[in-house]
């Protein structure tokens, strides 16, 4: 059985225009629903979203079929928590909250065998190597791992250069609410300081050679971050299309039944 290809790594590396979502219902029925709308990628988070490795696994497999790539967000640095998104399956985890070059390079330790790294080796229990199925998984397996931090504090971006300095580090990727509340704007990620500091890492991270990405909902906001050097974007959240869809269709039958 042959090693499966992180072919969302290599968009990164060719710096391609993708474009994504964030994924926080867990639900394989929903996953497959999204899987199948368009996108070039899907962030399961389970930062901020009630996810844990037995409810990513079914998303993982739900998602398998369709094009869109995958990468999980964990809800910290933890190297044993990492471990087991990627014996699930994951080959692309967006660390949140990366403020030095140090953090960086214990996640890069996280995601790698020995001797490079410290990931624990179980490739009979693992569906990354189809259960010892794929040949030389573990000698394979480093190349594919994509390892993207999630810049959103003063700290990171006064430590911007030094984490993408890190070898391992594929991308970064601007996240503007906490970086809004971090720069003292709380709730208010258009703030013009916040615009600024985000450009000017977006110009910073496509400079160092590495791919930058940020969360955008706005369509002609998201074209200027493109211009400022972001070629992969989220674009929503699964949560938050729910919900204004549902609104939107109550609030319409509402008007309609008013007197």
């Amino acid at each position: 059985m042959d090693m499966p290809r992180n072919a969302f790594k290599q968009s990164l590396r060719e710096k391609r225009r993708q474009i994504g979502l964030f994924v926080g219902l867990g639900s394989p029925y929903s996953m497959e629903i999204l899987a199948t709308a368009g996108f070039d990628w899907l962030l399961i988070d389970a930062e901020h979203s009630p996810n844990t490795p037995a409810s990513v696994l079914p998303q993982l497999q739900a998602a398998a079929p369709w094009s869109p790539q995958i990468a999980v967000r964990p809800v910290n640095h933890d190297a044993a928590l990492i471990k087991q998104y990627l014996d699930i399956g994951a080959q692309t985890v967006l660390a949140p909250l990366v403020d030095t070059a140090a953090e960086a390079q214990a996640l890069v330790r996280a995601m790698r065998y020995p001797p490079q790294g410290i990931r624990g080796v179980g490739g009979s229990l693992a569906r990354a190597a189809r259960w010892s199925g794929v040949m030389d998984y573990t000698r394979q397996a480093d190349a594919e791992m994509c390892l993207i931090v999630q810049i959103e504090t003063r700290q990171g971006l006064e430590n911007l250069d030094a984490i993408l300095a890190v070898e391992g580090v594929d991308a970064a990727f601007i996240g503007p609410a906490d970086l809004a509340a971090s720069l003292g704007h709380l709730g208010d990620s258009g703030h013009p300081e916040v615009r600024a500091a985000i450009e000017g890492a977006l110009r910073r991270i496509a400079a160092s050679g590495k791919a930058a990405g940020v969360f955008v909902t706005d369509p002609a906001l998201a074209r200027h971050y493109f211009a400022c050097g972001a070629s992969f974007v989220a674009v929503g959240g699964d949560t938050t299309l729910l919900r204004n869809a549902a609104l939107k269709l109550a609030a319409s039958f509402r008007e309609d039944a008013a007197p």
